[in-house]
């Protein structure tokens, strides 16, 4: 008989990414509607943020750290959301370096589903993410915020926000499967 891992907040952070992970069988949805209704609904991104936006092929991971780099030797309090994670998906969403608790991912994944129980159609994996990460920077008052675009171009949960600045990495035919077999 496997015993009973004992409750707290690492087993309330397991629960919460197995939530989190369980919202992969609702797919890909392409579109802003979800993103943008979900974000108004936390309130988020907070208007005293302002949001670069890296989107692109290849890249975008170096140039949001690069980003992330310039701006803390500038001394901003940075958001930095990138994705995907290699060991911890903590590593996703980072404030000035930091990454985000367990304790606050399960915070905050707890009040998005609360939030989302009844939606239709049900918010996915990476804008319920997208959320938490905005959510937590709100929380945390950054200044700046470094989003990385996940898949999906115009429609990424990403572009429901209104950056200061986009930067576009080189582009190519990638995601075709979703995205198209086009550039335009």
């Amino acid at each position: 008989m496997k015993p009973k891992e004992a409750s707290g907040p690492r087993s309330s952070y397991k629960e919460a990414l197995a939530w989190l992970f369980g919202t992969q069988r609702f797919g890909i949805k392409l579109g802003l509607e979800n993103s943008q209704r979900l974000f108004h609904a936390l309130a988020v991104p907070s208007p005293n943020e302002r949001i670069i936006h890296v989107a692109g092929t290849n890249g975008k991971g170096s140039v949001c750290a690069l980003l992330d780099s310039i701006c803390r030797a500038a001394n901003y309090r940075t958001g930095l959301f990138t994705s995907p994670h290699l060991v911890s998906f903590r590593e996703r969403i980072q404030v000035s370096g930091e990454l985000i608790s367990e304790e606050e991912v399960a915070r905050g994944l707890g009040k998005i589903r609360e939030l989302v129980a009844n939606w239709d159609p049900h918010p996915t994996f990476f804008e319920i993410t997208t959320a938490l990460a905005l959510d937590h920077f709100r929380n945390r008052e950054t200044e700046i915020v470094i989003l990385e675009t996940g898949m999906g171009g115009r429609l990424d949960a990403t572009n429901a926000t209104q950056p200061v600045v986009s930067v576009l990495t080189p582009i190519a035919l990638d995601h075709e499967k979703w995205l198209g077999d086009s550039l335009a």
